[in-house]
């Protein structure tokens, strides 16, 4: 690993074993990039690719050179109007109207280590040898502009950390108007875009698009990353599958409006753009002010999508979640939602945990309606004080008699949120995101506050903070129901509006920080009326986030499929739901609800005082099988194995291997159940090629023979034998035949074949 600066060729080079980023500095002293990928020999000169040609039409602002053009120059981050006409890195405003802006190179520092960005979720490091980092200072002389690139290349991982900071050093305003994280400029156009897209109920879907002249682009201007989209896409070579082939992944660590795209231009140059989305954004900077960007990730993989997958899990397991709840395994938690919606009262709460603990139930949470005069979604947020009519001794009464029983306890707040029928609104109609003095547009029966104002973030600090200091909580549901309309804040100015956008986020950010501080215990899970707030820059500060709300175990075989193109198993909420299920209103077994739900944090959502006694047996022994098997199912290296967005479409596989490889756990889930079919083989990945791995299937019938056992080798060539049934073999367990089906496969390396 290192940052290589050579003054001769005026070049930088940044690489460990596996990745080379290379650029260097220009003849008019802005920066040009020259390679990005697999490891080169990192004191090579490669200046020569370099290229220059002659275009008609074309703006040189060198005078002289006819081939210095800026718009067919790969650039590391490069503006609007010196002569590219693509879309630009940043855009800035003088405080005279003038947009034209020269930053030109004035020094670098190469240090070890990583620092953090003010008031914004990073990747961080735990000591200087992990990762070394460069900040590139260019100088804007005529208006005494400041831009200072940030780059981190860590160690054992094949990872290029950006991020940009502008300060304004001279007597008058400067407006940025665009200050995207990155850019990156690649050679040609040969790849295909991944996105992760959807909406409410089918977040983070895969889909991929072969890349055009012209702009691709995802984005968000709902005030959240959304369900629609997520702030990440990849670039895959063609021939690019989940273990061979060449793939370029970016992610963005922030949780409001962004734009991610890949612009190619009429020469095939790919040009890779995220960051904030310029629309709604304007930020006027005083003399002396400095705005920092969100960080941007850049993975690069040469052995496809799985080997990108898990550098990114890699990353944000370990350096982007914090506190005491980044290695541990999450507990096994009940909440009470679809077992009773508001409809509740402190007994009611109280049966269904004495059942939660019979059978091993670590943690009871409650959901909304706790709070105010909350019997419904049309009144009390905002209001945050225990209703006494439903928990006589409030929040504090109930979490000592759960504590009591030996279970956990958390519970559920929305402090983005306030209702019109509530005490905070009629208080503080200000305090709305919108001009409260004309009609709103509302969801969910609900406005947003206006938390790009202190004195909000403030208010709701102190009310939470009265609840989590008298209670004895464990666990924090934070949700989030509704998008952004109606953008205005009745506190700012007019020159100001342009940055509420972004300090709502900030907002947020500052309010969970505060928190995580004051209780570090806590375990908090981010929502956002499910997935759409499933990003980076909440991992930062709550380790783990609902997936969906859509709980039906087909449906979560593509969600968390998905979902785990970028985020890791230990990130992703799920539980066992009530059947028919409420989204979809499709039975599947308890078998298989759990069988989805083993791979992410785990838990139920039902009415246990209402299941039959065989039910209860059923979750005693899925319980005792998550609790000797979490670690494995939320920390193993995740390797996908079948794609149910590809192929036929009807079956999905994916294993969980430990970091010694002697164990692993692999899932196979069959939607529809054929007839006559194939004989059914599923090649595995990830073990030792000459290791015996002893193999057991769960809940198969005690007369059915066993796998017995295979050697590393033969798994990952040959593969598991799944012919059943449906083969013409002999029948199975009936959990493990028909549709809806899941087989869970545990392998245990044994010393030699019997």
């Amino acid at each position: 690993m290192g940052i290589i600066y050579d003054p001769a060729s005026r070049q930088f080079h940044l690489f460990n074993q596996e990745i080379s980023y290379v650029f260097r500095i220009m003849e008019n002293e802005q920066l040009e990039h020259l390679y990005y990928g697999k490891r080169i020999t990192p004191y090579q000169d490669l200046s020569y690719l370099s290229e220059r040609g002659h275009r008609d039409m074309q703006v040189c602002p060198i005078k002289g050179n006819p081939y210095f053009s800026l718009e067919h120059i790969r650039q590391e981050y490069p503006a609007f109007g010196t002569g590219d006409m693509r879309y630009p890195g940043y855009e800035i405003e003088a405080e005279d109207g003038n947009r034209t802006v020269r930053f030109v190179y004035q020094s670098h520092e190469i240090y070890s280590g990583k620092k953090p960005i003010t008031g914004l979720p990073s990747t961080y490091v735990e000591s200087p040898e992990e990762a070394q980092s460069i900040e590139i200072t260019l100088w804007e002389p005529d208006r005494k502009l400041e831009m200072k690139l940030f780059y981190t290349v860590y160690e054992c991982l094949p990872v290029i950390a950006r991020h940009v900071e502008f300060t304004n050093l001279g007597e008058q305003s400067a407006t940025l108007e665009t200050a995207m994280s990155l850019t990156l400029d690649m050679p040609d156009k040969d790849y295909e875009m991944m996105e992760l897209v959807g909406t409410w109920g089918r977040e983070r879907h895969i889909r991929k698009r072969k890349l055009e002249v012209g702009v691709q682009s995802i984005h968000s201007l709902r005030g959240h990353s959304s369900h629609q989209y997520n702030p990440f896409l990849a670039l895959l070579r063609p021939n690019a599958t989940e273990t061979s082939g060449e793939v370029i992944g970016v992610s963005l660590i922030y949780s409001g409006d962004f734009l991610a795209q890949a612009e190619v231009d009429n020469f095939d140059v790919t040009r890779i753009t995220i960051g904030i989305h310029p629309q709604e954004f304007r930020w006027k900077m005083s003399p002396g002010e400095t705005f920092a960007t969100p960080e941007a990730v850049l993975v690069y993989s040469d052995a496809g999508c799985n080997q990108m997958s898990q550098a990114f899990h890699q990353l944000y397991q370990k350096r982007l979640v914090r506190g005491v709840w980044r290695d541990q395994v999450r507990p096994i938690l009940i909440n009470n939602w679809e077992a009773t919606y508001f409809d509740f009262h402190e007994e009611k709460l109280l049966q269904i945990a004495r059942k939660a603990k019979e059978i091993g139930i670590e943690l009871f949470v409650l959901d909304d309606g706790w709070f105010g005069k909350r019997n419904d979604s049309r009144s009390s947020l905002g209001d945050w004080y225990p209703n006494l009519e439903k928990l006589p001794q409030g929040i504090v009464g109930i979490s000592e008699k759960i504590h009591a029983m030996g279970m956990k306890f958390g519970l559920w707040f929305e402090p983005e949120m306030v209702n019109e029928n509530s005490d905070l609104y009629r208080a503080h109609p200000d305090w709305v995101l919108g001009d409260y003095t004309k009609s709103l547009g509302a969801g969910r029966d609900q406005y947003v506050l206006d938390f790009s104002r202190k004195e909000v973030v403030d208010y709701l600090y102190q009310k939470m903070y009265e609840i989590l200091s008298s209670a004895k909580i464990d666990y924090i549901k934070w949700d989030c129901n509704r998008s952004f309309s109606d953008v205005f804040s009745n506190a700012k100015s007019p020159e100001e509006q342009g940055k509420v956008r972004h300090q709502f986020i900030l907002g947020v950010y500052d309010l969970y920080e505060r928190l995580r501080e004051a209780f570090p215990e806590i375990l908090f899970e981010s929502c956002a009326s499910g997935g759409a707030r499933f990003d980076p820059g909440m991992l930062y500060y709550a380790p783990q986030a609902w997936v969906s709300d859509d709980t039906d175990a087909v449906e979560r075989i593509k969600i968390q499929y998905g979902t785990s193109m970028v985020y890791p198993v230990s990130s992703m909420g799920s539980h066992v739901s009530k059947v028919p299920n409420e989204q979809v209103f499709r039975n599947t077994s308890l078998h298989t609800r759990a069988a989805v739900a083993y791979f992410g944090t785990f838990g139920y959502e039902l009415d246990l005082t209402q299941l039959e006694s065989s039910e209860l047996e059923e979750m005693k022994r899925q319980i005792v099988l998550m609790k000797e098997k979490r670690n494995l199912f939320q920390y193993g290296k995740f390797y996908r194995l079948r794609d149910p967005f590809e192929g036929d479409k009807n079956t999905a596989a994916w294993m969980a291997v430990s970091e010694d490889q002697t164990e692993a756990i692999v899932a196979y889930y069959r939607i529809m159940q054929p007839i006559e079919w194939r004989y059914e083989r599923l090649p595995l990945l990830g073990l030792k090629t000459e290791a015996c791995y002893c193999i057991e299937e769960w809940e198969r019938d005690a007369d059915q023979e066993q796998d017995g056992i295979r050697s590393g080798s033969e798994l990952e060539q040959i593969g598991l034998i799944l012919s059943d049934w449906a083969s013409g073999k002999k029948a199975i367990a009936r959990e493990l035949q028909g549709d809806y089906m899941a087989r869970l496969f545990f392998l245990k390396e044994v010393s030699e074949r019997k």
